[in-house]
């Protein structure tokens, strides 16, 4: 077949692209040595290794410093308050439809409902209570923006807070919903919050499309379709609603979501999740999609944080996370960072996949659901790799933009990558909350000849 000049461009564009894959993956190995070394001592085993990122223990100061640089960069990138058409700032008791955030990061997203339990996180951890005041102050802010709105009967699609005000969809409230619920819970709330929570989980519990059996489904791009995104957008908020009040349906719905998931999308045979099923779909395109992993290996550790010890299906919450992990171990790669196809090592390496699973391993670790000796090492090397692509202002690199479904592979490989991705911050802030805590139970041992990170029995 002939291609002209211009037919081809577009081909060898993408041939480029895929070769420079290829390329990376080859730089990763390390140099080829020919330093002078004694023999008789075996001095070649005894070359430092060329580690493309940190190795063995770092300090819990070092693991702070990379998240006080992400607090500072989202911190000036979501400033607080209201501004009119012209960009002036208007006080809360006199906005109206034209009103508009001052500019920077969504605060309502399902993505900054992340970054808010990050942050909280964070401030428990280190007790540093800039993380804790920036999530209380951004919560309380949007809630009473929201509250101001309806108070004054503003057609919600006309405002910057439809999302807080009539959600559409999980994305709308899952996140955010949940971050609130922990805001309430530590005392952070002020009067508002508490009614924009009933406001996303009667959307969530009540009026979110499902199919027959209760699984929480979309209707896009087939009429009925399960994003694996989902199990996050509402298993910890239904979770968390389930502590705040005591109502075990919210646990038993949880529950129900990521058991029914699971029995449509998981692999056993690798340990993975497909990114997408649809219903009567015969066979199930599955790209295992690494962010979509994410949100379904950080929801069942939210939810296991909460779901009572005597709830007859805990156990297969557990079993379940237990498997999906160690299919995430298989196939991490050797800088600590997975790729962007889990199992397709030519797709490029992806920040915020990453960092969540370095958080939900560290927790589980942690929380003793999973050997800290088989796991410690992978959440370790994870957090390691995660904190090459924090930049010195704070911004998270080489994370993939927001992504619908696709039943073919170019999709996934070929989504852009940028640090005005949202989605990479909350669990930054997560991860290294997490990792710290797991290293005061005891870090790695000490690297002598040909050690690595090897944890031994937890010091708690």
């Amino acid at each position: 077949m002939h291609r002209t000049i211009l037919e081809a461009a577009p081909f060898a564009a993408a041939c480029a692209l895929l070769a420079g894959g290829a390329q990376a993956q080859m730089a990763s190995a390390p140099p080829m040595s020919r330093a002078p070394v004694n023999v008789a001592i075996d001095g070649a085993t005894r070359l430092a290794p060329a580690y493309p990122m940190p190795y063995l223990r770092p300090s819990e100061q070092a693991i702070k410093a990379v998240m006080d640089r992400v607090l500072g960069y989202i911190d000036r990138e979501t400033p607080v308050g209201m501004v009119d058409a012209a960009g002036r700032d208007v006080p809360l008791a006199s906005i109206t439809a034209q009103s508009k955030f001052k500019p920077g990061f969504l605060l309502t997203s399902y993505e900054w409902g992340v970054t808010y339990a990050g942050a909280m996180l964070a401030g428990d951890v280190t007790n540093d209570k800039r993380y804790t005041r920036y999530a209380a102050d951004r919560m309380n802010f949007v809630a009473d923006v929201a509250a101001r709105y309806r108070k004054l009967g503003t057609e919600p699609k006309s405002t910057p807070v439809r999302n807080m005000l009539a959600p559409e969809r999980l994305d709308d409230s899952g996140a955010m919903s949940a971050a609130l619920i922990k805001g309430q819970r530590a005392g952070l709330a002020d009067a508002n919050i508490r009614p924009q929570i009933d406001v996303y989980l009667d959307w969530m519990a009540k009026r979110q499309f499902r199919m027959k059996d209760g699984t929480l489904a979309r209707e896009r791009p087939l009429p009925v379709t399960l994003w694996l995104d989902d199990v996050y957008m509402s298993v910890p908020g239904l979770a968390q609603m389930g502590a705040l009040t005591g109502d075990r349906a919210y646990y038993d719905d949880a529950v129900r979501q990521v058991l029914q998931f699971s029995q449509r999308m998981f692999v056993p045979e690798k340990g993975l999740y497909m990114h997408a099923w649809a219903e009567g779909m015969d066979p199930h395109p599955a790209f295992h999609w690494g962010r979509a992993n994410g949100w379904a290996v950080m929801a069942m550790v939210e939810l296991l944080e909460v779901l009572p010890a005597d709830h007859p299906q805990r156990g297969a919450i557990l079993k379940q996370l237990r498997a999906h992990v160690a299919g995430l171990a298989k196939v991490q790669s050797g800088t600590g960072l997975w790729h962007q196809l889990l199992d397709r090592p030519d797709s490029y390496l992806e920040t915020s996949a990453s960092a969540m699973y370095a958080y939900a391993i560290a927790r589980a670790v942690n929380r003793g659901w999973i050997d800290r000796r088989a796991y410690a090492p992978v959440a370790m090397l994870a957090w390691n790799g995660v904190s090459t692509k924090v930049s010195q202002a704070g911004e998270v690199e080489d994370v993939c933009v927001g992504t619908g479904v696709a039943f073919d592979p170019a999709f996934y490989y070929f989504r852009p990558r940028h640090v005005r991705a949202a989605h990479g911050y909350g669990p930054v802030l997560l991860a290294g909350a997490e990792v710290i805590a797991m290293l005061r139970k005891g870090g790695p041992m000490e690297g002598g000849n040909g050690q690595g990170l090897i944890f031994g029995e937890s010091a708690s």
